[in-house]
């Protein structure tokens, strides 16, 4: 005789609620992408301009106290995270870059990047009340970007910053500068291509040099 036995209604329900279960976690999975593809990335050329901004008023509100060291050590981060000094090295030297040794290239983005980081230490050394205003940011030709903004000084006078920014393996990183329309980039490439090919490499270091105790006596 065969004898009929009901499953446990306990099975059921345990295979039912698995199913429901493994439901809920491919959902939640198919609404989780989107989101992580649509999150806003860590950097942009605008978060980039205004925490420059942000450390260089520290560093003139730091003034005397700090001194020349002190910002010096204060912004040496904030430059390195903010610009691509080596981009902007070989920008200006054009092909000259290339005629150049390996150890002279090395020893020339070092001069180069003290000489930048020398450069804000003196400029930024006190603070009256100045300030950055963030105005926009544009796209421009070969995906790079430009950020527009403004300082204003204690008197009441401003100067507009724009800053080219272009992406690199760490993020976006400034590659020129124009205050109130004069190119930064363009001014250094006449002086230092015609100082390199005219004079010479260690004439060309010397020059360098010079220029970074001048910005320690502003």
């Amino acid at each position: 005789m065969h004898i009929y036995v009901e499953k446990p209604k306990i099975m059921k329900i345990s295979l039912e609620a698995r199913s429901a279960l493994h439901l809920l976690i491919v959902i939640a999975m198919l609404l989780y992408i989107p989101v992580a593809w649509t999150q806003e990335p860590e950097t942009t050329p605008a978060k980039i301009i205004k925490s420059l901004h942000g450390s260089l008023l520290e560093a003139m509100r730091g003034g005397e106290k700090l001194g020349f060291q002190g910002r010096y050590k204060l912004l040496t981060p904030a430059i390195e995270n903010s610009h691509d000094l080596g981009f902007i090295v070989k920008t200006i030297l054009g092909r000259q870059w290339t005629k150049l040794s390996g150890e002279q290239q090395q020893i020339l983005i070092n001069h180069f990047r003290e000489l930048s980081i020398s450069t804000y230490s003196g400029w930024f050394k006190e603070y009256n009340g100045e300030k950055f205003k963030y105005i926009e940011q544009k796209k421009m030709p070969r995906d790079y970007i430009l950020v527009r903004s403004q300082f204003t000084r204690s008197n009441g006078d401003t100067v507009s910053f724009d800053y080219l920014l272009r992406q690199n393996k760490k993020g976006w990183r400034i590659i020129n500068i124009l205050a109130d329309g004069v190119s930064d980039l363009a001014l250094k490439r006449v002086e230092y291509r015609s100082i390199l090919k005219q004079k010479g490499f260690k004439d060309f270091i010397d020059m360098l040099k010079k220029k970074i105790e001048l910005t320690k006596k502003n």
